[in-house]
C-alpha cells in the first residue's frame, strides 16, 4: 500500500469519525447535529464577524446588532456588559429614559412583577411575571420547540400564549402528576422497556425516547400526539373525549400559566364542521389561565396560514382538520361580524370558563380603537360583557407567514399604537376596566420599560424568546421554500426537529426571561423607581432624527398620530 493511499484512507476515517461525533455524540452545538462538519463554518464566520464589522456590520430591522447579542448572551446567562462603546449605536429617532441623581440599589426595587387580569371574573388571573412568551402555534413551531418553551416557562415562572394552534399535548410536557380519568396513557411491554433502557445506556435520552416511541406506536401516524412521562416511562396525551367532570377544577401546579388563544379557525375548540365546541373549550380551560381571541396579528390582517407540509397528522388531530392540506383560516373571526356580536361571544367564554377573556388587534388609526372604546363604555354602564384586556401587536413585520406586501404597509409601530389605545380608553373613561398587553419587536429590558411607560400593563415577546430558543434568524420559518428551519425550531421536517435540544434550550428560555427582569430592576433603580407601577410617559424623553429633544410625550404623539379630526 502506497503512502498516498494510506493517507487517503486515514483522511476518510477521520472525516467519518468526525461526522459521527458531530451528529451522534456531541450535544453542545445544535447546528452540528443537522449539518455535521460543514456546520462548523458557522462558527468560523462568527469569529470573523466582529473584526470585520466596520466593513460589513449592519443591523437595521432590530435597531442594532448589540440588541441581538444581548438576547443571545442573556439566554446563556452570560455577563451582558459592553466595552468602550456600542458597536452599532441605536439610530435616531429613539426614546430615552429619564434617570434620577439619587438612584436606588437593585435590592431596593420590588421583585413583584405580577399583573392581575379579570378582577371581576370568578377566577382572576394573577400572573407570575409581567412578561409572557407571545403566541406561537404548535404547528408553526415544532413539537420539540413547543416542549422547550413550555419547560422554560414552567422553570422561569412566566406565562406562555398557546398561539392559534390551541392546547396541544406538548403543553402538558411538565404535567406528570395527572389523573388517568382525563389522560390517555400508553406504556410499552417488557421487551420494549428493556430496549429503551439499553438505548439510554448506548445513546442520549432523546434518541432512546424516539426509539421507544417507534417500538410502542409502530406506524401509528398519531404517535407524536403523545408526550413522554419520565417518572413512569410511559406516553400520554389528554383525552378530550372524557366527561367534563373528569377534568381538574384548578390548573395543575406542574403546568405553566397558559393563555389559550382562539383564532378564526377555532383550532382546538372546534367541531369537525368548524363550529365552536363549548364543552371542548371548557375542558381546555381546565389547564389555562385566560383566553385571547385573535382578530389580527402583526402585519397579517388575514386568517392564520399553515401550509400543507406543516399540517402533519398530529397537527390535524390537534386542530380537528384534515392533514396534509393547507390550513388557511377565514380572515374574519366567525363570531365577530360586529363589535356587539364579538363582545357577546366574549361574554359566552367568560361565563363558560369564569376566567378573563381578551382580544388581540392591530392598530392603523384612530378609527380602529374608538368603536371598541365606545362599546366598552356602553357595556360598563349596562353591566354587559366586554373584554378584560386588549392585546395590541405592532404592525411592523409579523408572523412567519405574513404576506410580504403587508409587512411594511399594515399597522402602526407598537409604540404609536400603544399610546393611541391607552389615550382613547382614558378619554372614554374605561381604561381602569381594561388591561393592555403589547407585543412587537420587543427584545431587551429597555424595550420593555419603554412599552410599560407608554401604557402597557403586560408585555408579550416573540422574537426574543425565539432567539433564546436557538433561532438564528434564517427566515425559513414558513416551510414554503425548499429550505427548512436549520435548527429544527420552526419546522415539521422530521430530520431537523428530532435533533432539536429541548432540555438545553428550555434552560436558555428560562435564562432569557429571568435576565430581562433582572436588568429591568437595574433600570428601575437608575430611574429611582421601586416598582413598575411608577413607569409613566413622563419618564420618557424622545430624541428625533435631528437630535432635537422632546420631553412632552403628549405633544409629541399629538403631532405623530392625532392629525385626524376626532
Amino acid at each position: 500500500m502506497t503512502v498516498g493511499i494510506l493517507v487517503f484512507l486515514i483522511f476518510i476515517i477521520v472525516i467519518l469519525a468526525w461526522y459521527i461525533h458531530d451528529k451522534y455524540v456531541q450535544r453542545k452545538h445544535q447546528i452540528l447535529v443537522n449539518y455535521p462538519i460543514i456546520g462548523r463554518l458557522r462558527f468560523v464566520f462568527q469569529e470573523f464577524r466582529e473584526p470585520f464589522r466596520q466593513y460589513f456590520g449592519d443591523e437595521k430591522f432590530y435597531e442594532s446588532m448589540d440588541k441581538l447579542e444581548w438576547v443571545y448572551s442573556a439566554a446563556r446567562d452570560k455577563i451582558n456588559y459592553s466595552s468602550f462603546s456600542p458597536s452599532q449605536p441605536l439610530p435616531k429617532p429613539k426614546f430615552m429614559l429619564r434617570h434620577t441623581t439619587i438612584v436606588l440599589n437593585d435590592d431596593e426595587v420590588d421583585n413583584d412583577f405580577s399583573v392581575v387580569f379579570g378582577e371581576k371574573r370568578g377566577k382572576p388571573f394573577k400572573t407570575s411575571s409581567i412578561i409572557a412568551r407571545a403566541p406561537m402555534s404548535d404547528g408553526s413551531i415544532s413539537p420539540e420547540g413547543t416542549r422547550a418553551f413550555v419547560q422554560g416557562s414552567q422553570m422561569g415562572k412566566f406565562p406562555i400564549n398557546s398561539g392559534e394552534g390551541g392546547l396541544t399535548s406538548n403543553f402538558f410536557v411538565t404535567h406528570n402528576n395527572y389523573n388517568e380519568k382525563y389522560m390517555t396513557e400508553v406504556i410499552g411491554n417488557d421487551l420494549q422497556q428493556k430496549i429503551f433502557k439499553l438505548s439510554k445506556f448506548l445513546f442520549n435520552v432523546p434518541v432512546a425516547i424516539d426509539i421507544y416511541r417507534k417500538l410502542v406506536f409502530k406506524k401509528n401516524p398519531l404517535k407524536d400526539t403523545y408526550v413522554f412521562n419520565k417518572q413512569n416511562e410511559s406516553f400520554y396525551r389528554p383525552n378530550w373525549d372524557a366527561p367534563l367532570e373528569n377534568f381538574p377544577e384548578e390548573v395543575p401546579s406542574d403546568m405553566p400559566e397558559i393563555i389559550l388563544q382562539i383564532s378564526s379557525g377555532l383550532y382546538g375548540v372546534r367541531t369537525k364542521d368548524g363550529k365552536l365546541d363549548i364543552e371542548r373549550y371548557k375542558k381546555q380551560m381546565s389547564f389555562c389561565k385566560m383566553t385571547e381571541i385573535k382578530l389580527a396579528q402583526g402585519a397579517k390582517q388575514t386568517g392564520g396560514k399553515l401550509i400543507a407540509q406543516k399540517v402533519t397528522p398530529s397537527i390535524g388531530y390537534y386542530r380537528n382538520i384534515e392533514p396534509y392540506k393547507d390550513a388557511f383560516s377565514p380572515n374574519r373571526f366567525p363570531y365577530a361580524n360586529s363589535i356587539e356580536e364579538l363582545f357577546d361571544f366574549i361574554g359566552t367564554l367568560q361565563e363558560a370558563s369564569q376566567k378573563p377573556v381578551g382580544i388581540k388587534i392591530v392598530i392603523s388609526d384612530y378609527d380602529n380603537i374608538v368603536p371598541i372604546a365606545k362599546e366598552i363604555k356602553r357595556r360598563v354602564e349596562l353591566n354587559l360583557p366586554y373584554p378584560d384586556y386588549i392585546s395590541i401587536d405592532g404592525g411592523s413585520g409579523g408572523s412567519a407567514t405574513a404576506p410580504l406586501d403587508m409587512m411594511e404597509r399594515i399597522g402602526m409601530d407598537i409604540r404609536d399604537a400603544l399610546y393611541l389605545v391607552d389615550k382613547v380608553l382614558k378619554d372614554y373613561g374605561v381604561r381602569e376596566h381594561v388591561k393592555i398587553s403589547a407585543s412587537g419587536k420587543i427584545l431587551t429590558p429597555d424595550d420593555v420599560i419603554i412599552i410599560l411607560c407608554l401604557g402597557a400593563d403586560f408585555v408579550q415577546i416573540a422574537r426574543g424568546f425565539m432567539m433564546s430558543a436557538g433561532c438564528i434568524r434564517a427566515r425559513y420559518c414558513s416551510g414554503a421554500t425548499k429550505h427548512q428551519c436549520p435548527v429544527g425550531l420552526a419546522t415539521q421536517d422530521i430530520k431537523k426537529r428530532k435533533n432539536y435540544f429541548v432540555a438545553k434550550h428550555s434552560e436558555y428560555i428560562k435564562n432569557y426571561h429571568n435576565n430581562v427582569l433582572k436588568s429591568m430592576k437595574s433600570l428601575l433603580a437608575v430611574m429611582g423607581l421601586k416598582n413598575v407601577k411608577g413607569l409613566t410617559k413622563e419618564k420618557l424623553i424622545f430624541l428625533d432624527i435631528d437630535s432635537k429633544i422632546h420631553d412632552d410625550m403628549d405633544s409629541l404623539f399629538e403631532r405623530r398620530i392625532f392629525e385626524k379630526q376626532k
